[in-house]
């Protein structure tokens, strides 16, 4: 502490010592040729007084130049927020002056450097959804106008564009409405109906619902053991089952043909069980693991893409999980397989 007074106020003092030097120079010229010797005593103390009244005004008049300067570099600049130079002592010392400065720089470099990455994500996410709508509309708009053009004379064509039409209608609307999900969930405007059920339960339902789609693809769907009695869960069951459910239905779009897709529920902490959903498909590559969780986030940028779905699957899970308070991982090696897991509360079993 003694350090930094004794930087903060080196020019103060040097420059009273001068002023007091310079006066007290004077008094002892004036004192030798008025014979004044006698009254020694008041010079002393006048130079003291000196010393200290120069030392205040100094310090107090360098404060107010370098506040004034400052804060007018800074309003102009915008570096700080309104709050951040209140009326208090300031330091004259340059050096912590030009490590504030920079440490308010630095701070704005991350700001934009914080804004470069949004307007890269920004633009990358109206591509995807630009990419994602249009082609839906297009085939829509190419099934018409082809039906316009004569070939709704033929019955039999009609009906197999009308329903290839119909396929793409209901696309965009199942895009819109995941759209408005993910929407309202990021908005926080979409409440949760939180219940006590159990989780096994749940999975099977799941698995009764993809069994048609995984025997498509002779994937067994099934649990790590044999889960002899209830885990009891609280959360809000509808869009906990959307989450199993986008999970399993990924696990089978991207697993491999006679493939498996396993789900287990183990205790995490005392009050925590942790749901894993792990396949051994194609796996992804571990540069795309961070953004996996994007809106529209593709992994095959070739623009097509060969599964359905809106795009919006994993999003909408990250959103529902994490509106719950709960985490969600992902781990996955490419020609491995993928594990998403997620975090739940645990509790006891409800009262009839």
């Amino acid at each position: 502490m003694a350090i930094q007074l004794r930087k903060s106020y080196k020019f103060a003092l040097r420059s009273s010592f001068y002023i007091s030097i310079f006066l007290l120079l004077l008094a002892l010229t004036l004192f030798y040729f008025l014979s004044l010797w006698k009254y020694w005593p008041v010079l002393v103390i006048a130079i003291f007084l000196i010393f200290g009244v120069s030392f205040l005004v100094i310090q107090f008049r360098v404060e107010k130049f370098i506040y004034r300067r400052i804060k007018k570099i800074y309003d102009d600049v915008s570096l700080l927020e309104s709050s951040s130079l209140a009326m208090g002592p300031i330091t004259t010392d340059m050096a912590t002056l030009t490590e504030e400065i920079e440490k308010f720089a630095k701070d704005k470099r991350i700001e934009i450097d914080t804004l470069k990455i949004r307007e890269a994500y920004r633009k990358d996410f109206l591509g995807n959804v630009s990419h994602e709508l249009k082609t839906p509309l297009f085939t829509v708009q190419g099934y018409i106008l082809t039906l316009l053009e004569g070939a709704m004379d033929d019955k039999r064509i009609r009906k197999k564009y009308l329903l290839r039409a119909s396929k793409g209608v209901e696309r965009l609307i199942y895009i819109v409405k995941d759209l408005d999900l993910i929407t309202k969930l990021e908005a926080g405007e979409l409440s949760l109906d939180i219940d006590t059920f159990d989780i096994i339960e749940l999975i099977n339902n799941v698995f009764d619902l993809l069994e048609m789609k995984a025997a498509k693809k002779n994937i067994s769907l099934t649990f790590d053991m044999d889960y002899k009695h209830p885990i009891y869960v609280r959360g809000d069951r509808e869009k906990l089952q959307q989450v199993i459910t986008n999970l399993v239905v990924n696990s089978i779009k991207y697993g491999h043909s006679d493939g498996t897709t396993e789900v287990s529920v183990e205790d995490l902490i005392k009050n925590k069980v942790i749901v894993r959903v792990t396949d051994n498909g194609e796996g992804i590559p571990e540069s795309h693991l961070p953004r996996i969780f994007e809106r529209f986030y593709r992994i095959d940028k070739s623009g097509s893409r060969k599964e359905g779905g809106s795009g919006l699957g994993l999003a909408i899970v990250k959103h529902i999980i994490e509106a719950h308070g709960e985490k969600i991982y992902v781990e996955s090696a490419v020609d491995v397989g993928s594990e998403f897991s997620f975090t739940l509360e645990k509790t006891k079993k409800p009262r009839e």
